[in-house]
């Protein structure tokens, strides 16, 4: 069966290292989330990145606390979206994010 229907896309761009009282932020934004009922977040790591600082941010030999970027990205309906842009407005000190609408096509078998 196939579902379509409006929706907005958040996507948050932050450091892999980035913390939110004692755990890695992408993390605490991923709970938060599905605390408060969001349809789905999915985090991805980047493997090499620049935001405004213009340093360049890449894996090392050895591994280091280098700040990697990482991008959460939740999807839902704009309302819930919305509401949820003050809790990130809190948690996040350094970074970016975007919103966008999207057309989400949903499958299932019931």
């Amino acid at each position: 069966m196939k579902h379509q229907e409006a929706g907005r896309r958040m996507r948050i761009y932050v450091g892999e290292s980035d913390q939110w009282h004692g755990r890695t932020l992408y993390s605490a934004v991923v709970q938060e989330a599905r605390k408060r009922g969001m349809a789905g977040a999915t985090v991805a790591r980047g493997v090499m990145g620049y935001a405004g600082s213009g340093d360049v941010h890449e894996p090392h030999l050895f591994p280091l606390p280098t700040g990697l970027p990482v991008v959460i990205e939740i999807i839902d309906s704009a309302e819930k979206i919305q509401a949820f842009l003050p809790c990130v407005d809190d948690m996040v000190k350094e970074g970016l994010v975007t919103l966008s609408d999207v057309e989400i096509v949903r499958y299932s078998t019931g």
